[in-house]
């Protein structure tokens, strides 16, 4: 009886395995993934467009990618659950989290070397006289986004360990929008430092930029690094069903099995696979935030 109960019970989880699946796909015929703006919109959809086609293989559903024009219209996007897969750095999941956005993260990017961070670096060109943050009181800043890790909240926060308001100690503070466009500005002395991101001498955005032929990577130099900064993640809507979830956590882990040449250009080679990840990673970057939360209401007073 005990034998003959056990096989039907095997049966009818066989038989209901495909019903769940039709459920989620019947509720989800398109996923929507969104990357945070490191490049411009063209670039980022070129990048990613072979990726959803692979996603879409994979998952069974058509997969849209929605380039973003800062880092707000992400989290806004998961905010009203258009987005459902989200790359992200560090500081934008942080704001979404602090911000009520209900997002999971569930896969980080790996260096070349096997570590999982990278640095906020403050860039001048090669042939300024610049040396150090204090030779630069009274020039011009290019920051990336209110809500960039390495672009805005790790500089403000290194600068504020040195002691300096940004807002009164540059002549100029100014948004670029992309990591992209606060390179440019350096390279076209609108301003006379810049803050980006960097991993080492191969990877970095400047490498990437000097890459496409848009700079020359020896035309530029560090004169600051922040401490080592969580890599930027994959994080999904936590309102997915668990099935879902687990089928795009499957298809992106095994992409660079699958399709190296797809994951290497997405990287530009030099990133390793995948690896999973959780929101603990990140705790450390959501203080970082609600520290730099803390500086801006300072500033505007009571």
């Amino acid at each position: 009886m005990i034998g003959r109960l056990t096989t039907l019970v095997a049966i009818a989880m066989l038989l209901s395995a495909p019903t769940l699946a039709q459920d989620w796909k019947s509720k989800y015929p398109e996923l929507v993934v969104a990357a945070a703006p490191a490049e411009n919109p063209t670039a980022i959809i070129t990048r990613w467009l072979p990726v959803a086609d692979y996603l879409a293989k994979e998952l069974g559903v058509k997969v849209t990618i929605r380039p973003a024009n800062d880092y707000a219209a992400v989290i806004e996007g998961q905010r009203a659950g258009h987005i459902h897969i989200a790359q992200y750095g560090g500081a934008g999941y942080a704001r979404a989290v602090i911000t009520g956005v209900a997002t999971e993260p569930f896969l980080v990017q790996m260096n070349k070397d096997g570590s999982k961070g990278y640095y906020s670096v403050f860039f001048v060109k090669k042939d300024s006289p610049y040396q150090g943050i204090t030779d630069l009181k009274g020039k011009n800043l290019a920051l990336v986004d209110p809500n960039s890790t390495s672009g805005n909240n790790m500089p403000r926060f290194e600068l504020n360990r040195m002691g300096i308001v940004p807002e009164t100690f540059f002549k100029q503070v100014v948004y670029a929008g992309s990591h992209e466009n606060g390179i440019t500005a350096l390279q076209n002395d609108t301003v006379d430092v810049a803050a980006d991101s960097w991993t080492n001498d191969t990877d970095s955005n400047l490498m990437r930029m000097a890459r496409k032929g848009l700079v020359k990577y020896d035309d530029f130099r560090i004169v600051h690094t922040s401490p080592l900064i969580m890599n930027p993640l994959l994080a999904y809507l936590s309102a997915l069903p668990d099935d879902l979830k687990a089928a795009i956590r499957r298809a992106f882990m095994q992409l660079p099995e699958k399709n190296q040449a797809l994951f290497d250009s997405l990287y530009d080679g030099q990133k390793q696979p995948w690896q999973p990840v959780d929101r603990a990673a990140y705790e450390p970057t959501i203080e970082l935030i609600k520290f730099v939360d803390d500086l801006r209401k300072k500033k505007r007073g009571p």
